[in-house]
């Protein structure tokens, strides 16, 4: 399969695993071992000042850290988009990577536009995500620039399943319990 770097994945309704429901998952690598990727629109109840007061000179402290997926949950993972790309420790698709755990956050403040703060991320071992497609639960989509960093993230679900129309656009309204519809 090519690999789907820089797409989104959205969980489709029957992908119940409560660690992704309803999730969208940028795809940060994918290749023959593996794929791994973040959850974009899970914000905790936590903030980068409590959570990781360090990047408060970087992230406003009163901005939530985003739940990156359920592999190593006290990884801290910084997105951003950068002004000159060759910045990233690991550029995922246009200017738009990760910040090295080696930055120099001064410097990296000047070199990014947007940035988020991500406790862990979503792995898949080797073949395991080419099976999760198979088993249709991922739809796969485009990413635009401003599914990264949107401010409403916790309604990127139904925006991205709108977006792409038709019968996703109504299952986009769907609630979550379709009995209680």
């Amino acid at each position: 399969m090519e690999s789907l770097k820089g797409q989104l994945l959205v969980a489709s309704p029957s992908l119940l695993d409560p660690n992704f429901a309803r999730t969208v998952v940028l795809i940060a690598e994918h290749n023959e071992d593996g794929a791994m990727g973040l959850v974009l629109n899970k914000p905790a109840t936590a903030t980068v000042a409590d959570s990781a007061p360090e990047l408060e000179e970087l992230v406003d402290a009163e901005e939530p850290i985003y739940v990156g997926g359920p592999v190593q949950p006290t990884a801290v993972i910084v997105l951003a988009a950068f002004e000159d790309p060759s910045a990233a420790g690991l550029l995922i698709r246009d200017d738009v990577g990760f910040l090295s755990a080696e930055a120099d956050f001064e410097e990296s403040a000047d070199t990014t536009r947007h940035m988020r703060v991500f406790a862990g991320h979503a792995g898949w071992g080797p073949g395991q995500l080419d099976e999760e497609l198979e088993r249709e639960d991922w739809i796969i989509e485009p990413a635009l620039p401003e599914d990264f960093f949107d401010d409403d993230a916790e309604d990127l679900w139904s925006a991205v399943l709108t977006r792409r129309g038709g019968a996703f656009a109504l299952v986009a309204r769907m609630p979550l319990d379709p009995t209680l519809n």
